[in-house]
């Protein structure tokens, strides 16, 4: 099969990890392609832009909100029912067009268009419109992914999570979607948040860069709508989405903070009813507004199970995970000893199970789990403790009565899952797993021992690179201290406390590249100014490797290119 870059070319770039990975040619997508990010123009039917996700070799979901009348706004429940014509083609403007069809929207699913394009070609650059009444949206592009035996030597892929509207722009979003040398754009979750517009803004004031729509902390399935729509109207989000398939899960803040099967911490019962009736609306609103696929479907109404696997040929298995919907509810620390109860979950029996069969039975060289939160073990002990406790309120954890703060609405609190899913790599010899995490507005890389108090003896499971939020406070915000000052020593100091560890980046927003052949996965951390600054630039801060079978990682000068 052609490989996506010359393998002579991935083989020199690979050929010294720590040294320049530079040498990878510029993306070259198909024939007279358009930049990344289609012109904008005026489209008044489809404010909302387009989007597509969850990519096979022979089929794609597209999506789009369309406002047939000035009454038809989001979460209104006004509006005709009407029918939307889309198209698919081989070039930007959409003179060979290959697959077209019309789909029915109405009020009951907000005027949202959300379908399956079928009979495509793998690994082929795709653009795509939509029309209703004579107004065309704007043209996105999408891409097919390889076929299952396609024997794939690149892929490159974004990674992103935690965008708060109030708290920044979406300059990270700009940049990625500029970079015209991706596949796809993985999002690991917190794409909106729930909050209303009376603080949870940026810094330690709280700013409130940009309100929230509506007003108050959304709770009914209009006020979901309405903040998907509100989101999806950020134009640099809408240039990342026409740029590039999205492959996304749920973290909390797509319904309410710290979720859990049976609540969550941002949730009153006595208040604003039941738990179960709130969250059926945050996914209803997920399923009808995100190019993504629940039980494996674009229809409404046949369930919600969002983990699944997308495969890129013989290169990547890509396991998303869903953290939020089968978990019990985190324990306040570790001297509660239903940390490691064996009846405590937070996949859920059935989603675990899936999870160690996709990893036993993968024939791909790379086994990616799109991972919502932090599963390499964190310790805080040996930090200040005021450093201690602010670096553990960022992470949602609480303080024990030792004094000694925890992690626990990440995987540190349900350890017997952990362990569980390492002994289980370990035994069947799975090579080659790499976690892609978010949630915790911190950029780390980590290696995931079989049992961290052996490091580095008893031998690694994978590896965990997790990116800084979009925009979503971190730790420099929270503890209002110029950028890398006391945050550089408290990271360094992290990274002693944690051996395992090998970067830490407490300071920066941004986003993170991940480049895979099949010698070596290298991951790059680009982080943003000021968020604050609607323009704000980018740089390089870090890249760390790891080479096929070592599960060990290596520091790398430059980026990818």
């Amino acid at each position: 099969m052609k490989p996506l870059v010359p393998r002579r070319t991935v083989l020199a770039a690979s050929a010294g990890l720590a040294g320049s990975a530079t040498l990878l040619p510029p993306f070259e997508p198909a024939a007279g392609a358009a930049p990344a990010a289609p012109p904008r123009g005026r489209h008044p039917a489809f404010p909302h832009g387009v989007a597509s996700g969850d990519p096979g070799p022979t089929a794609v979901v597209l999506w789009t909100r369309v406002t047939p009348t000035p009454r038809s706004t989001p979460g209104s429940g006004h509006g005709p029912r009407v029918t939307v014509r889309w198209e698919v083609a081989r070039d930007p403007r959409m003179r060979r067009v290959v697959r077209r069809g019309r789909s029915a929207t109405g009020p009951g699913r907000d005027h949202t268009v959300k379908l399956t394009v079928t009979g495509l070609a793998p690994s082929t650059w795709y653009y795509y419109r939509f029309t209703y009444e004579g107004h065309r949206s704007r043209v996105g592009r999408t891409r097919t992914t390889p076929a299952a035996d396609e024997e794939t030597e690149h892929l490159r892929l974004g990674f992103v999570s935690c965008a708060n509207l109030q708290a920044g722009w979406f300059s990270a979003y700009r940049h990625l979607a500029a970079r015209n040398d991706l596949h796809a754009v993985v999002h690991l979750g917190d794409y909106l948040y729930e909050y209303g517009s009376d603080g949870h803004g940026m810094g330690a004031d709280d700013v409130v860069v940009r309100p929230h729509e509506p007003a108050h902390e959304i709770l009914g399935l209009a006020d979901y709508r309405q903040r998907h729509a509100q989101y999806k109207r950020d134009r640099d989000l809408q240039d990342l989405h026409a740029a590039y398939p999205m492959i996304a899960t749920w973290d909390d803040h797509e319904s309410a903070n710290d979720t859990w099967r049976g609540g969550a911490a941002n949730h009153s019962p006595a208040q604003e009813g039941g738990w179960r009736r709130r969250r059926a609306r945050a996914h209803r609103a997920y399923d009808e507004w995100m190019p993504a696929r629940l039980n494996g479907s674009v229809r409404l109404r046949d369930g919600t199970r969002l983990f699944r696997t997308l495969r890129f040929g013989t290169l990547v298995d890509l396991s998303m995970l869903d953290l939020r919907t089968y978990r019990d509810e985190q324990v306040a620390d570790l001297t509660d000893t239903r940390v490691d109860d064996p009846n405590r979950t937070i996949t859920g029996s059935a989603q675990l199970g899936w999870l160690k069969d996709s990893l036993s039975s993968s024939t791909s060289r790379w086994k990616l789990v799109g991972n919502p939160v932090l599963i390499a073990p964190l310790s805080l002990g040996g930090l200040p403790p005021e450093a201690a406790a602010a670096l553990n309120r960022l992470l949602q954890g609480a303080v024990s009565a030792n004094g000694v703060p925890l992690n626990t609405d990440a995987w540190d609190g349900y350890t017997h899952d952990r362990r569980e899913l390492f002994d289980h790599i370990a035994a069947e010899r799975i090579d080659d797993v790499v976690f892609l995490t978010g949630d915790i507005h911190t950029g780390l890389a980590a290696e995931l021992p079989r049992a961290k108090g052996t490091y580095p003896l008893g031998g690694n499971v994978g590896v965990e690179f997790v990116c800084a939020s979009v925009t979503s406070n971190n730790f420099k915000d929270d503890t209002d201290t110029p950028p890398h000052t006391t945050s550089d020593v408290i990271a360094a100091a992290l990274v002693a406390s944690n051996p395992h560890y090998r970067y830490a980046n407490l300071d920066d927003h941004g986003f993170c590249v991940l480049d895979v052949t099949p010698e070596r996965i290298q991951c790059d951390w680009w982080v943003i100014g000021d968020r604050g600054q609607r323009r704000s630039g980018i740089r390089h801060h870090a890249s760390y490797a790891v080479s096929s079978g070592s599960a060990q990682l290596s520091p790398v000068r430059d980026p990818v290119t």
